[in-house]
């Protein structure tokens, strides 16, 4: 096998591509870094809170015991416990204690890592197959073997979360073990799978394999790997998940990948698939294969993703639905669709260079994902309704209803969650070309500090900003090491920031929304440049065939979307009986609460409904009373429920 070094970043969300296959490439591990602000916060609750408590769970609920189990090292009479993929979130969470300690070491996460790579390589077959639930074969779980069931098993989903962590900890920390069991897995899958002789025709049912093929062939150079998620791509949508007697569309196994016009079935899958496709398709070089997932990503976004960036509206089968059924108290909007979402955004943009992925993944990381993780990190929504109704009953386990809660039967948000927020300095900047300028670019505002190589030397630029909490992003050239001519300096510029303005050099001048300010000269340190990006409160409206939005609005403030809480309003008041008036003017309180966050505080009228026995009045007859006026606070829709659960809504009805 041949070893190769490319551009570290995080595997799950700022891939990293081979050097030269995208115009826009990451920064290396630690380049750029978080260093205050609104998502500072959410980290340090990330590290001190979540990852320290995941540890526990993952003993407490029963993933260890499943690895020990395989190993052979369990106590006698231990059995295996909880779903099929039980094993995904041992991964997950390695992935992020690795990238916490490429943020800052620790010996303590250190000790972690070290000792969960043990149980995983103890529990690895000797042909390198691995998963714990399968081995056990407990015919009291219905699973009789490996592969018999891949529409179901998990088995390559599994395999794939394996790979990003092995990947994540071979960067972060230098230690090769987890990569040493990936790369026998991995083997394994290939010498079984494809088209050659005596191997099997077989897609995993549950995408993501194919992401982590793609990142274990950027950390080893075996091509094989890419060989093999190319091939996964392309055998989807040929009819191999019928073949198995299931219904292809819930599994993204309808049309070919290439062929698809949206994305469809159970979000999270879809999303991971698309995502490891642009994965295949930067790889390869394969233009066509890009250009379909960018129209299935732009048919997403005008029919199918919620003003919070939640993906998938239908409860049952946790499913996108069909173009414009967005249901505001029913929507699923899966926390790890989010997160999928991000993924495939980011790898888009740096495919592409086009700003819009990086406007949808600001407004994913900004509301959907934020939306599923409490303030302290460690508790938790598995679905994010943009409503919820005064009296909902707390039914199934996911369920709002039960308030956040610190674990799940499935458990795949929590430690996904986990690993985004340890990644997430990595989306901030990239180097590279674009529109054939070559540079630094910068798509997400914190506070930060930013290292880039730039023509042969290196330039490291510091970044002050109260970002979301208002415009003004300032970005100063701290220091530049070695010689380097002319570059450019490029800022994104929100799609919803009309009337931006870019100053450099005392030169102050309008740049276009939804596009990148560049400046380009020869930048010498203490040269600076800063964006204002207006934070008028803006009412938005849902496209008219959203039935569920119509007649309604949605509060917007930079990136973020706001919400009615019932424990905001005044006494009496409940937001489900309420209407906004749009013409009056919508004032901003700063406070301290919840995180630092900006109020909105409006007008509108409570109340003033008609009794009777139904829901429902005859179009031509009497109309409910004119209610009393009332002032209505909102809040941002991330921080929601973080005072416990009661009503809520992000579409207000208008007066």
């Amino acid at each position: 096998m041949t070893s190769t070094t490319s551009t570290p970043a995080a595997s799950a969300g700022p891939a990293a591509p081979t050097p030269g296959t995208t115009p826009l490439r990451p920064l290396a591990p630690g380049a750029a870094r978080i260093t205050g602000g609104w998502w500072a916060d959410r980290q340090r609750a990330n590290r001190e809170n979540a990852i320290p408590t995941g540890r526990e769970r993952l003993e407490s609920a029963g993933n260890l015991t499943n690895l020990r189990i395989a190993a052979g090292t369990a106590p006698e009479g231990a059995t295996v416990t909880g779903p099929i993929f039980m094993d995904s979130d041992v991964y997950k969470w390695l992935e992020a204690a690795a990238w916490e300690f490429g943020r800052e070491p620790s010996e303590q996460l250190r000790g972690w890592i070290r000792e969960l790579t043990a149980e995983v390589a103890a529990a690895q077959a000797e042909d390198g197959y691995l998963d714990s639930v399968v081995q056990e074969q407990d015919g009291s779980l219905g699973r009789p073997g490996r592969y018999s069931d891949l529409p179901w098993s998990h088995e390559m989903y599994c395999a794939g979360h394996l790979f990003q962590a092995a990947v994540a900890v071979s960067r972060a920390t230098g230690e090769k073990g987890l990569l040493d069991v990936a790369v026998r897995l991995a083997d394994h899958l290939d010498t079984t799978f494809g088209d050659g002789d005596g191997q099997r025709r077989d897609v995993d049912g549950h995408p993501v394999v194919e992401m982590g093929l793609v990142e274990l062939f950027r950390e080893t150079g075996e091509r094989r790997y890419l060989e093999l998620a190319s091939w996964m791509v392309e055998a989807r949508g040929t009819g191999i998940i019928e073949g198995h007697g299931k219904e292809p569309t819930y599994f993204s196994d309808r049309v070919r990948v290439r062929e698809a016009t949206t994305v469809e079935g159970h979000a999270v899958r879809a999303v991971y698939l698309t995502a490891g496709a642009a994965d295949v398709a930067t790889e390869t070089g394969d233009t066509e294969l890009l250009a379909a997932l960018g129209r299935q990503f732009d048919h997403m976004l005008a029919t199918k993703t919620y003003v919070t960036g939640g993906l998938g509206s239908r409860w049952d089968m946790e499913a996108f639905g069909d173009p414009y059924e967005l249901p505001s108290d029913r929507a699923y909007a899966e926390t790890c669709a989010a997160i999928g979402g991000i993924q495939w955004a980011w790898r888009m943009l740096l495919a592409t260079g086009e700003a819009k992925y990086a406007d949808v993944a600001e407004r994913m990381l900004h509301n959907g994902f934020p939306a599923g993780v409490s303030l302290s990190g460690d508790e938790y929504f598995y679905v994010n309704p943009l409503q919820f109704r005064d009296g909902s009953h707390a039914n199934e386990n996911r369920s709002p209803a039960h308030g956040r809660r610190g674990w799940f039967d499935c458990a795949c948000c929590p430690p996904n969650i986990m690993r985004t927020w340890s990644s997430l300095d990595g989306y901030l900047a990239t180097s590279g070309s674009l529109d054939g300028a070559d540079g630094v670019q910068l798509h997400l505002y914190a506070p930060s500090t930013v290292s880039a190589e730039v023509g042969g030397a290196r330039v490291r630029l510091e970044v002050e900003t109260d970002y979301p909490r208002e415009g003004s992003v300032r970005v100063r050239v701290a220091e530049v090491e070695g010689e380097v001519g002319e570059w450019t300096l490029s800022l994104r510029v929100p799609g919803w920031a009309r009337g931006a303005s870019l100053t450099v050099a005392g030169d102050r001048h309008e740049v276009p929304a939804g596009a990148y300010a560049s400046a380009t000269r020869t930048w010498a340190a203490g040269d600076a440049v800063e964006l204002d990006l207006p934070m008028e409160v803006r009412l938005s409206r849902a496209d008219r065939r959203v039935d569920d939005a119509r007649g309604s609005v949605a509060l917007e403030r930079g990136p973020l979307v706001y919400a009615l809480e019932q424990v905001d309003q005044p006494a009496g008041v409940v937001v489900d009986d309420v209407v906004v008036d749009t013409a009056a003017p919508v004032t901003e309180e700063r406070t301290d609460a919840l995180g630092g966050v900006v109020l909105l505080h409006l007008r509108g009228r409570s109340g003033g409904h008609e009794a009777g026995s139904a829901t429902w009045l005859p179009a031509d007859g009497a109309r409910p009373g004119a209610g009393q006026d009332v002032e209505l606070t909102a809040v941002p829709y991330a921080v929601w429920a973080n005072r416990g659960v009661g009503p809520m809504r992000v579409w207000l009805p208008t007066s």
